[in-house]
């Protein structure tokens, strides 16, 4: 370590230390869907749009609630919009998310496949960069870092990157990040960022990775916010004066 407390950092070890620090955490939503048998790409593509600023505890149950009875284009492009709006109640902007999936279903039910290119699945109606990256990653395994608000912050916290926007963390990250760890990155960093490293008040004090992370813009307000490297130095007492005489 430096003189500020600081090792070099070593992505090996932070996604090592990840794991363990996530290991008891609820699971990204989308992530989660994959391990209860939803993990084809329609039905990611379908569940990361519902995600769209709603929470895992909302979209997890509302996707399950839709898949039960629509898992196929097929079947989805079938319902009318009334009925997907009360499927999808509890979503944030559901009449919207319902326009976009009827859109992109029957699109997809035409087409024969869901596209397996960022380029094609940002053509369908409402997919941008964070689901289009979700749905190659997840749904077809392919190499594709998809960065939320919770990659972007924890990633240029840490001073792996420094970028303005999610979009060019994305960009950054593509050039420094091993491939082995695109698909990892956001499903280990969604339950880590909401329950560790928060935007606000982040718990630096108990994390794992206070060694290797450089706090980049992180003001503490408690001791136990700062981590080692600034914490502040115990005063030392300051010397007694003469007794008056």
């Amino acid at each position: 370590m430096d003189d500020t407390g600081k090792a070099p950092f070593d992505i090996d070890l932070v996604f090592r230390l990840l794991r363990e620090a996530v290991a008891k955490l609820p699971k990204a939503a989308m992530f989660e869907l994959r391990d209860r048998g939803h993990g084809t790409p329609f039905e990611q593509l379908v569940a990361a749009l519902i995600s769209a600023r709603t929470r895992d505890e909302v979209s997890l149950p509302v996707s399950e609630r839709l898949f039960a009875v629509a898992r196929t284009p097929e079947a989805m492009a079938a319902l009318d919009e009334a009925r997907l709006i009360g499927l999808l109640h509890g979503a944030t902007f559901p009449e919207p998310k319902v326009r976009d999936i009827l859109a992109l279903s029957r699109h997809i039910a035409a087409a024969g496949a869901v596209p397996d290119t960022l380029e094609g699945l940002m053509a369908l109606r409402g997919v941008g960069p964070k689901i289009a990256a979700l749905t190659l990653g997840i749904g077809f395994g392919k190499a594709a870092i998809s960065v939320d608000i919770h990659v972007h912050r924890i990633v240029n916290r840490w001073g792996y990157v420094a970028a303005a926007t999610p979009e060019r963390t994305m960009r950054a990250l593509e050039a420094v990040l091993p491939e082995r760890y695109w698909i990892e990155i956001n499903e280990r960093l969604v339950p880590f960022g909401k329950a560790i490293c928060t935007g606000e008040r982040p718990r630096c004090g108990g994390c794992l990775l206070i060694h290797q992370c450089r706090q980049v813009g992180v003001v503490p307000t408690r001791p136990d916010e700062a981590g080692p490297a600034a914490a502040p130095s115990p005063r030392r007492p300051s010397p007694r004066r003469p007794a008056a005489r």
